[in-house]
């Protein structure tokens, strides 16, 4: 890894306790519900505004026109990050989660300083003049007399933006895909919006935003499911594997919107469970009921094995969709 990510690391993800109990603490004290319960009113008043747009041009990607401005502004309001700078940070983000190949991270290294020196210059502003959003919040919120250092806000920002907005993006985009490939499922929530909530945690099963979780190392020998983990070796959770097991879903590659329970492991489990995960549950209950009322038509306008997912890692999402709306 280039040692230029290393501000970027210093995050929930890539700690354990008490590190990371000290760090949760404080984002979850700048992360409130109340700051996502008032959000569902401006949420809908984005996606309506995305989809007049959309439905005007009849044929669009909905990854571009929909999946990615909704998350997108949502975060960036939420953060405190200028409108005329949000999908420049959309761009950065994208150039600094490439497939972890040498050559690619070594690519990424521009956009890392770029990132950097942006949140590091917006955070003085903050520090100088305080404001009603996120970025103000972490900078002030104290546990135990302790606060955020330099690289743990910057690397907090980086994790806010990123799964602030690319899981949705991805739950949006691989969503409509799986609804349009299965139109009785399709039919079914367009009947029955108030089945949103329930839809919302199958779609994350079904095709989940996330490809693994973050690695770990085994810190003893343990044996599981009859295979051996040897101390030290590298573990890697695929959790789209997880969400298609049949011993804990029945049918498990069948889409039921209905399906209940649904123990699904998108947003992870433990820990380091998404402290985001309401507002990506809001976010995605808001998109799909909005998109099929506001498009009756709505159907793919390539042949489904023209639709290709994007070469990142950890994630699991769609290059493009292309809709007739």
């Amino acid at each position: 890894m280039p040692k230029a990510f290393e501000p970027l690391l210093h995050n929930m993800l890539n700690m354990d306790d008490p590190d990371h109990r000290r760090l949760r603490n404080l984002v979850h004290k700048a992360f409130t519900p109340r700051m996502i319960m008032g959000l569902a009113e401006r949420i809908e008043t984005i996606a309506n505004e995305l989809l007049d747009a959309a439905i005007a041009q009849e044929r669009v990607d909905l990854i571009k026109a929909f999946a990615i401005p909704l998350p997108v502004t949502v975060i960036a309001e939420l953060i405190g990050i200028p409108a005329a700078d949000r999908m420049y940070f959309r761009r950065l983000t994208e150039r600094i989660i490439v497939s972890p190949t040498p050559l690619n991270m070594i690519g990424a290294i521009p956009a890392v300083w770029q990132f950097l020196r942006y949140i590091r210059g917006l955070a003085d502003q903050r520090r100088a003049d305080p404001q009603e959003d996120l970025l103000t919040a972490l900078i002030q919120a104290e546990d135990a007399g302790e606060q955020l250092t330099e690289d743990e806000l910057l690397g907090m920002v980086f994790l806010l933006l990123v799964a602030g907005h690319e899981t949705t993006v991805n739950l949006i985009g691989n969503g409509t895909l799986a609804l349009l490939n299965n139109p009785d499922q399709l039919e079914l929530l367009r009947n029955n919006p108030d089945l949103a909530e329930s839809a919302v945690e199958e779609l994350l099963r079904y095709d989940s935003p996330v490809m693994t979780a973050e690695m770990g190392f085994a810190r003893e020998e343990m044996t599981l499911h009859g295979v051996t983990i040897p101390k030290g070796a590298t573990v890697l959770p695929a959790l789209l594997s997880a969400n298609r097991d049949e011993t804990v879903f029945a049918n498990a590659d069948q889409l039921d919107l209905t399906r209940s329970p649904n123990r699904h492991l998108a947003f992870g489990q433990g820990i380091h469970y998404c402290l985001g995960s309401p507002l990506a549950r809001l976010e995605g209950k808001i998109a799909f009921n909005t998109l099929l009322a506001r498009a009756p038509a709505l159907r793919l306008a390539v042949e489904p094995a023209q639709i290709k997912y994007r070469n990142v890692m950890i994630l699991h999402g769609l290059t493009a969709l292309p809709v007739c709306m």
